[in-house]
C-alpha cells in the first residue's frame, strides 16, 4: 500500500533526521484511510500498528507530508531531510495509551534498518512535538523514549549538574518561534514525563545539560 500524498526531496539533500509520531485517530483503519487519502495532504513513510505490523507508505528517496509547519536546529523544511514514522495511538484526543511491547519492537528494528541507510544521529531522532512544541503532543508522555536510547537509538540524559546558561535552543528547539514554555512542554514531554509543567527547572536544566554533553 502506498500513500499519493509525497513529492520529491530537496535536490542532495541527506535524510539526517528521524520523527516519530502516533495517529491519534480512533482505530488503526481511520489512520491507514487517512494517510492514504489525497485530499487528506498527509502522509508518513511508516505506519507500525499496535500488534507491530508494518506498512511501507511512502518510499524513502520521497518527501513524505508529516511534520507540517515544524523546526529543529534552524531547519524549517523539516520534511525535506527526514524519515516518518506514525505509530498507531489514539493519542490525547481519543483515549491515549501506552505503546504496546510489540509495537516498540517493531519501531526499533524498523529504526535500525532506517540508521543504516541514512546518516541519522542519536539527536537527531524525535518527536513530532519535538519539531512542532506549539502546536503537537505527539508521540506524548507515554511514549518510552529510555528504551530507544538503551539500544542506541536516542538520546537519554545523564545525570548532571543544573546549567542555567544552556538554553532549549542549543538542543535544537525552535524557543524564539513557539516560545518558551512550549519548548518546554516538549522538553518534558520526551525526557521528563513525570512531571509536565512547562518550567525549565534545575532538573530540567540538568538533563539538558547532559544531553548536550552527548551531542559530539
Amino acid at each position: 500500500m502506498t500513500s499519493p500524498n509525497h513529492n520529491d526531496r530537496p535536490a542532495g539533500r541527506a535524510i539526517d533526521m528521524l520523527l516519530l509520531h502516533y495517529t491519534g485517530m480512533a482505530t488503526a483503519d481511520a489512520a491507514l484511510a487517512r494517510l492514504c487519502d489525497e485530499a487528506a495532504e498527509v502522509s508518513a513513510h511508516y505506519l507500525i500498528d499496535e500488534g507491530g505490523e508494518v506498512i511501507a507508505l511512502v518510499g524513502e528517496d520521497r518527501r513524505a507530508w508529516h511534520a507540517g509547519v515544524a523546526c529543529w536546529a534552524g531547519e524549517r523544511d523539516v520534511n525535506g531531510c527526514s524519515i516518518g514514522i506514525e505509530l498507531v495511538n489514539p493519542g490525547h484526543e481519543f483515549g491515549y495509551r501506552a505503546f504496546p511491547q510489540a509495537q516498540m519492537d517493531a519501531l526499533s528494528t524498523l529504526c535500525w534498518e532506517i540508521l543504516g541507510r541514512h546518516p541519522i544521529p542519536p539527536h537527531r531522532v524525535l518527536g513530532h512535538s519535538d519539531v512542532a512544541p506549539a502546536r503537537k503532543e505527539d508521540p506524548g508522555e507515554l511514549f518510552d523514549w529510555a528504551a530507544l536510547a538503551a539500544v542506541g537509538i536516542s538520546l537519554w540524559p545523564e545525570a548532571c549538574e543544573a546549567n542555567p546558561a544552556l538554553v532549549l535552543a542549543d538542543l535544537g528547539y525552535d524557543v524564539a518561534g513557539a516560545g518558551l514554555a512550549a519548548c518546554a512542554t516538549a522538553f518534558q514531554r520526551h525526557w521528563r514525563p513525570a512531571k509536565i509543567d512547562g518550567v525549565m527547572d534545575r532538573e530540567c536544566q540538568g538533563m539538558l545539560a547532559g544531553l548536550l554533553d552527548q551531542i559530539v
